[in-house]
């Protein structure tokens, strides 16, 4: 029987002669590229900020986008009625006996709370987006119907054995049914408070991308760490960050520049002006693109004459033909009113676990935002301003 070592020595020393070594040839290609790259600028996306470092020495520049901007955590509680109900429904099923009841009741009395302090005013006032400036009125209609029709649909299902399911859910609460009561909205709801916080961030990030006359020809982009569910936003069509910041450069950066490092080192958004972290991790994520970047030139020196790849060769289904009951993708988007596609959209971002549920329509904000010169009085926000939201008792 044989023993001791299973590996050859010299075997494994050609092996790190090139990898998994620090002063292997791998490495020196990643520090040589690196070196060459230095005057470029670098920008890096986190879940919650866009980070700029200019190069040549000069310090980063932070602009956050998400969970510390206005209106982000209203917009999204209200959004979040559709799948909370539905959650119930879920737990309803699963347990067969009523511990979703407290959950609901819970929901109910958080609802009616969020109805009563939701207010033109208050969207006009207090939360003051400037990308939401002239809607205020019919988000906050948009708001108090949701609200209410949540309630409404809690009450029953509290107080009618039976009631809470897959079917009445559909049928009494999400599915648009345009009727005398405009029972059904939800959908559409949802569908605009997605586009609304894509459309604010988007606005916010053209706005500031503009002011830094970034060349996007050199820049070196990186959207790094975590993008919301673990499994979710790791490549470029299922990013909504990724998304975004194509948009956000006006579709000047070209997509073979930007690489999406779920595993790379981030910062924490900064308090007080501090940019410390920010500065620490200039040099590891420019070491990081540049490796990339020269591993992939490999391709052209190896194998010149063969087919390249292209991460622009992107696929969206359409779903406009009613016999389409399954996509592999996204759907395309034919316009605001496009009730279909966007509502699928909804569905694949839940059942998709690729997805960053934020990335609904991201897309689609951003790029009505570039073709009406980053003006969101121009744009026609999906859900909302097509969409009349009624009074309910």
């Amino acid at each position: 029987m044989a023993t001791g070592s299973h590996s050859s020595p010299e075997m494994v020393d050609l092996f790190t002669t090139y990898t998994s070594n620090p002063l292997g040839i791998g490495p020196l290609l990643s520090r040589v590229k690196h070196q060459s790259l230095l005057t470029d600028p670098l920008v890096v996306a986190t879940g919650f900020d866009v980070a700029l470092y200019p190069g040549r020495g000069r310090p980063p520049m932070v602009e956050g986008f998400r969970m510390s901007i206005r209106g982000f955590k209203e917009l999204s509680g209200v959004s979040h009625v559709g799948p909370a109900v539905a959650s119930l429904v879920s737990i309803r099923d699963h347990t067969g006996d009523d511990s979703w009841r407290p959950e609901a009741e819970r929901l109910l009395a958080a609802t009616e709370r969020a109805r009563a302090a939701n207010s033109p005013a208050l969207w006009r006032d207090v939360i003051a987006v400037e990308a939401f400036r002239g809607r205020e009125s019919s988000i906050a209609e948009m708001c108090d119907y949701s609200c209410a029709a949540t309630a409404e649909y809690l009450r029953r299902a509290l107080t009618t054995p039976g009631y809470l399911s897959a079917e009445t859910l559909r049928a009494d609460f999400l599915h648009r049914d345009p009727g005398e009561d405009g029972s059904g909205l939800i959908n559409d709801m949802m569908v605009a408070t997605f586009f609304l916080a894509g459309l604010d961030t988007s606005f916010r990030l053209i706005r500031w991308f503009r002011t830094q006359r970034i060349d996007w020809e050199r820049a070196m982009v990186v959207v790094a760490g975590r993008q919301g569910r673990p499994t979710a936003g790791v490549t470029w069509n299922t990013s909504s960050v990724a998304t975004m910041m194509l948009g956000a450069s006006e579709y000047r950066l070209p997509l073979a520049r930007m690489y999406i490092a779920p595993h790379a080192p981030v910062f924490a958004t900064p308090k007080y002006g501090d940019l410390s972290e920010v500065v620490a991790l200039e040099e590891p994520l420019r070491t990081l693109w540049a490796g990339m970047r020269g591993m992939q030139e490999l391709g052209e020196i190896m194998f010149a004459g063969y087919p390249r790849y292209s991460p622009d060769a992107q696929q969206f289904p359409d779903v406009s033909d009613p016999r389409v009951t399954e996509v592999g993708e996204m759907p395309v988007i034919h316009g605001p009113d496009d009730l279909r596609a966007l509502v699928t959209r909804l569905r694949v971002v839940l059942e998709d676990a690729r997805q960053l549920l934020s990335g609904c329509v991201t897309d689609y904000a951003v790029a009505q935002l570039v073709k009406h010169d980053n003006d969101p009085t121009a744009v026609v926000v999906p859900g909302l301003d097509l969409v009349r939201y009624p009074r309910l008792t």
